[in-house]
């Protein structure tokens, strides 16, 4: 029915209802009595059609989708007929001097009941129309007996497409259980999902406590990993109650649910006086980690954000991915093609520009493939970020944040070498600058290009085997956005010199990382082994993110440690430089090995010009 028809027939209905209920009810309490030879029952019958409609008209009796109503629709019910009742007893006052009480009382509950009977017997007709075979429908547990659970359960039951049937919940408060909601059972607490899950042939089960966390999240993951049935998250609560999203729209966990930390909240006010207005440069912008620091420092309304990269395609991406996402015209992007070990050129732009702040991600950060080509690691890394740090202290540039890696911590390898170099050369200029530089070590970033998770996908999705160096393997990880992030704030905390590490909990396991994207990927692994190859040239067992002399207790901004790793004098910084361009191969790893593990070896060279 369009909404004219809607309108007339609720109309009808209730007026028939109004001018019928008080005479029932009056034949009800004086069964002997001529029904209609009262003329006060007469005028109430009239006063009440007349008032019902203007309180209906009020609340909105006729216009609402009663198909889908709820408590809160049988509200608007009681108060419309309690209204109308009201007006008809003063009237009835107004007329004789008396009320006819009990009569009202009666006529009240009648109202009621026809009224919002009607009304309802529209909800269970549509909820039989909707009702789908439970063959045909996924049973599914909902962890959570909250309100969350209790709005996922409507919603399946409601749904005109179902796809899900809810067949129990599990909830750890020890008041809910065996209790029952919207029809389905509180059988037990989150230790007993995999004997709930076998006793009812659950197949999917949906976590719906939007209050979790990632620990919590963790936690209840490894519980439902003993099952076979799939794991998914509601969406937020407040999407799908606004419409954004259905009830069919079921999260997947990802991998970095499963981290067992949650992310760094931000002095956003801090940031914003940092960025604002400010011209702003990003080195290696078309990589992961660039990229991501793009998009964020774009939220916070730069006057200028230069997107500076060697490869054109990857720099081509970010800038017409940022055009398109633009939110305020005064906001201009230039991606600049350039390479860091280029010094006139380097100098060349950031003369132009002028930059307030500059963001150094360009780097080689491939481990085994740095030890095969450990020259050029330290062209891009040492010589690269040099370049750029130079600069920045020639051309007053206020800010300079390094983006470093835990691998820089005891690096036995050329690419940590390398890394930890870099940190040793702001921290030299630090101390002789006017420009402020800090460095940010992050653990291994997921998702990121060449990192370990987008392998293993690659490697389920062709069937398998994962490869695994060793099972014993562990690393610190961080999702791409929470790394970009931690490089804005650290720009604003930096005095000069610092190191910031993230407090990245506990390290993960590599074994366990593999199999919790098996079993995501929706396989066991009986279906995708795990094979292990062995460690790789460069490769160290575990990561650390600060050395013991660097460790202070105190964070300095939540989750976040700062600390002052040794520096080089620049006398010790010049000698280095030199050799790393005079020694032969294998003498350049074990310099660079040697000095970023603070042990200083100064060895005879031929002498090159390099600027310090």
């Amino acid at each position: 029915m369009n909404y004219k028809q809607r309108y007339t027939a609720f109309f009808i209905l209730d007026s028939f209802i109004v001018l019928t209920a008080i005479f029932f009810c009056y034949w009800l309490l004086h069964p002997s009595s001529t029904i209609f030879s009262n003329t006060i029952i007469l005028i109430s019958s009239i006063t009440l059609l007349i008032s019902h409609h203007i309180a209906a008209h009020f609340f909105h009796l006729y216009d609402r989708i009663w198909s889908v109503a709820s408590v809160r629709e049988l509200l608007t019910i009681f108060y419309a007929v309690t209204i109308s009742l009201i007006t008809a007893s003063a009237v009835q006052f107004v007329v004789s001097g008396d009320m006819y009480v009990r009569l009202m009382a009666i006529t009240w509950l009648l109202h009621i009941v026809m009224i919002g009977g009607s009304r309802f017997a529209l909800r269970i007709a549509h909820d039989r129309t909707t009702i789908k075979a439970n063959g045909d429908l996924k049973s599914v547990l909902i962890v959570g007996a909250g309100q969350a659970g209790t709005i996922l359960a409507r919603s399946m039951h409601n749904n005109p497409s179902p796809q899900y049937k809810p067949v129990a919940f599990v909830d750890d408060d020890p008041t809910k259980q065996q209790l029952t909601l919207m029809g389905i059972k509180v059988c037990g607490t989150t230790q007993d999902i995999p004997r709930i899950v076998e006793e009812k042939k659950i197949e999917e089960i949906i976590l719906a406590i939007p209050s979790l966390g990632k620990f919590g999240i963790h936690d209840i993951y490894e519980i439902c990993s003993k099952t076979n049935a799939k794991v998914k998250i509601m969406p937020k609560v407040e999407n799908v109650l606004t419409g954004n999203v259905s009830v069919n729209d079921m999260q997947d966990v990802k991998i970095e649910d499963l981290l067992g930390r949650d992310e760094v909240e931000l002095d956003m006010i801090a940031i914003s006086q940092k960025l604002t207005n400010k011209v702003i440069l990003v080195t290696g912008a078309g990589g992961s980690i660039g990229s991501e620091i793009c998009r964020q420092v774009l939220k916070f309304q730069p006057n200028k954000l230069l997107l500076l990269g060697h490869g054109e395609n990857s720099i081509y991406t970010i800038h017409m991915e940022l055009i398109e996402n633009i939110a305020s015209e005064g906001i201009e992007i230039i991606p600049i093609i350039a390479d860091i070990q280029d010094r006139e050129r380097i100098f060349e732009v950031v003369g132009s520009y002028l930059p307030d702040v500059i963001y150094h991600a360009a780097a080689h950060k491939h481990v085994p493939l740095m030890e095969y080509n450990p020259r050029e690691a330290i062209k891009n890394n040492v010589f690269g970020t040099k370049n750029v740090a130079d600069a920045a202290n020639e051309y007053g540039v206020s800010n300079f944040v390094l983006v470093s890696t835990d691998k820089a911590v005891n690096p036995p390898n050329v690419m940590g070498s390398t890394k930890r170099i870099a940190e040793m050369i702001i921290q030299n200029l630090a101390t002789r600058s006017n420009t402020i530089y800090a460095a940010v070590r992050f653990g291994n970033v997921l998702g990121s290009r060449g990192s370990v998770v987008p392998r293993f996908k690659a490697q389920i999705a062709i069937g398998g085997p994962v490869t695994v160096t060793h099972p014993d393997m562990t690393r610190y990880f961080m999702t791409i956005p929470e790394a970009s992030r931690l490089v804005l704030q650290a720009g604003t905390l930096a005095k000069g010199g610092e190191v910031f590490v993230l407090d990245m909990g506990e390290p993960v396991k590599i074994v366990d990382l593999a199999s919790n994207l098996i079993r995501l990927s929706g396989y066991t692994k009986e279906e995708i082994q795990i094979q292990f190859s062995g460690i790789r040239p460069g490769e160290k067992m575990y990561e650390e993110l600060l050395q013991p002399e660097e460790i202070q207790e105190e964070h300095i901004y939540p989750k976040i440690h700062v600390g002052k790793a040794t520096a080089l004098e620049t006398e010790a910084l010049h000698e280095l430089l030199v050799n790393l361009q005079s020694l032969d191969i294998d003498d350049v790893k074990e310099e660079i090995v040697s000095v970023a593990n603070n042990k200083f070896q100064i060895r005879e060279h031929t002498a090159i010009k390099v600027p310090v």
